[in-house]
């Protein structure tokens, strides 16, 4: 292994170096080589456990021990990490990460996963944008020259590194690209897990789309092996998982033992939730968003399952996502803040400890809501909600559901998924659309629900089953109206053009592709990203 040739296709020059050292790239490649086998097995276990009958969903046998032990917990919390009552997310783009860290949020939740489009400037940049912070030379002017600073006080940081399943492509072991989960995660480490500690806090962590335990025991070697690497006490990380796959659902307790002394608790990532639901039971047809709300039976099995085994372990329980972006017009602005005052109570009334907002404007609405419940108290754990018991059928329960699939849905679907697609090629994950803001998961329940839609053959509520003509027609015709409304200009419609090619390919897979950012990552590779490839280097660890 000493003789693979490690490669960097990408700029390594300016702020890129002080990121890019010869000692983080070589903690970051020790990483890969010691785990990367691991987590392509793991990722061919994913594969082949999809492709098995869907009545095998079930809590695991193996491990019914674990489950039900009640004398094991999780760590105590960090104490930073003891009141979360709000969260924001949001990509560490500089512009962004001084607002998230000016909105009064508890925690900001940096994230390089679903918010971020994985250009070698975003990642890089991204972590430069972390150290800054940190260092309290954080700023930003905008090109009309408003000026963007940090006012000061901080939330606490979490980082949410890629998933298992992305490679990153512009660092090569050997030709092969390392993963992109242990790159984010590696110099997030190397550069500020120091930095972390000396100011009171810790290189505190979230990790997305945990498919079963097995993964979450990688995480914690990873972590095992990195602190002692960097010469930092073990049990100093913590992380928060992702609860956002229908698989990871029946493996909650299991996740939580594997990480028990690393753990922050739980999350109920909704989105991709909807979005692991469709893809493991294509059986099942799904309406349209807009209709599974968290009132939903299988969603809210989901949710009240969540709360109890993480209480029942002394871990945070933190909700899912207010998506929408405050409207300008007041009385837009009013229903918009009364839906997520809603979600929220429901959530607080729940036991949730905390919740997630994806905008500024949302921190003040999210805190009042769990300030009237909780007081003074920093979180509800003491809520042990020994009222719920959910079964497997009760998580799987999607038939009862009447499917309804209407032209405005449908041409909602078709519309995010090909702006997004669009706005994701041209560097940006985070995009604002027709009042919510839109990510990579909720553009992955678009392009899904369609494709489900397509090869069900789904009524629409105009007498017409939705099928691959139709999609091409209302695709043709929403980008006819952003031509005629002059938003294209040669590079748009060059994007666009690319953005309809991926989705079209997407939609007439005989099965639902596992990830739209796959083949987008690709794009980026070979002339998507708007950043240009520099020539390889050849760097020596």
């Amino acid at each position: 292994m000493a003789a693979e040739e490690i490669t960097i296709t990408g700029t390594q020059d300016g702020r890129y170096a002080e990121i890019l050292t010869p000692e983080a790239v070589a903690f970051v490649v020790a990483l890969d080589r010691e785990f990367g086998a691991r987590r392509v097995q793991l990722l061919d276990r994913r594969r082949r456990r999809r492709t098995a009958r869907t009545d095998e969903l079930d809590f695991l046998p193996s491990t019914a021990h674990i489950r039900d032990d009640p004398s094991w917990t999780v760590a105590p919390p960090a104490s930073d990490l003891l009141d979360r009552r709000v969260e924001i997310t949001g990509p560490p783009e500089r512009k962004m990460t001084v607002n998230a860290l000016n909105s009064g949020a508890k925690v900001w939740m940096a994230d390089f996963e679903d918010a971020t489009s994985p250009t070698w400037e975003n990642v890089v940049l991204g972590q430069l944008s972390l150290r800054d912070a940190l260092d309290g030379k954080l700023d930003f002017t905008a090109p009309d020259g408003r000026e963007y600073k940090v006012n000061g006080w901080i939330p606490t940081i979490m980082v949410r590194p890629r998933g298992w399943h992305l490679p990153e492509s512009h660092l090569r072991i050997g030709g092969r690209p390392v993963s992109a989960a242990l790159f984010d995660f590696g110099l997030y480490m190397f550069h500020c897990a120091q930095r972390q500690l000396e100011r009171g806090s810790g290189p505190y962590f979230y990790l997305p789309k945990l498919e079963s335990h097995l993964e979450a025991r990688l995480w914690n070697d990873v972590f095992v092996y990195a602190q002692e690497a960097l010469g930092i006490e073990r049990g100093t990380i913590r992380a928060t998982v992702l609860i956002e796959t229908i698989t990871a659902a029946f493996e909650m307790d299991e996740i939580l033992y594997e990480l028990r002394e690393h753990s922050a608790g739980l999350n109920a990532g909704r989105w991709d939730y909807l979005f692991s639901m469709i893809k493991n039971r294509p059986d099942v047809v799904l309406p349209e968003r807009s209709q599974v709300t968290m009132t939903t039976p299988f969603m809210r099995a989901y949710t009240e399952l969540l709360v109890r085994t993480c209480h029942r372990r002394n871990a945070h329980a933190i909700g899912g996502m207010a998506a929408v972006v405050p409207s300008r017009e007041p009385v837009a602005a009013k229903r918009a803040l009364n839906q997520v005052r809603q979600d929220k109570r429901r959530e607080v009334g729940d036991g949730f400890d905390g919740s997630w907002v994806a905008h500024p404007g949302l921190v003040d609405t999210c805190r009042e809501v769990f300030d009237q419940w909780l007081g003074d108290e920093p979180h509800q754990i003491v809520r042990k909600r020994e009222d719920v018991q959910v079964t497997a059928t009760e998580l799987l329960d999607v038939r009862t559901l009447g499917v309804q699939v209407s032209e405005v849905a449908l041409r909602t679907n078709v519309s995010v998924a090909l702006r997004y697609i669009a706005a994701w090629l041209d560097g940006r994950g985070a995009v604002a659309l027709n009042g919510l803001m839109e990510d990579a998961a909720t553009a992955e329940i678009c392009r899904a629900q369609l494709w489900q839609w397509i090869h069900s053959a789904t009524p629409t509520d105009y007498g017409v089953p939705v099928s691959s003509a139709l999609v091409t027609r209302m695709l043709r015709e929403e980008l006819d109206v952003l031509s005629e409304t002059g938003a294209l200009d040669e590079d748009a419609a060059r994007r666009f053009g690319q953005a309809r090619t991926l989705l079209t390919v997407l939609l007439t897979e005989r099965t639902c592709p596992e990830f739209l950012t796959l083949p987008a990552y690709l794009r980026h590779l070979s002339g998507g990203s708007p950043a240009p490839a520099p020539a390889q280097a050849t760097v020596a660890v």
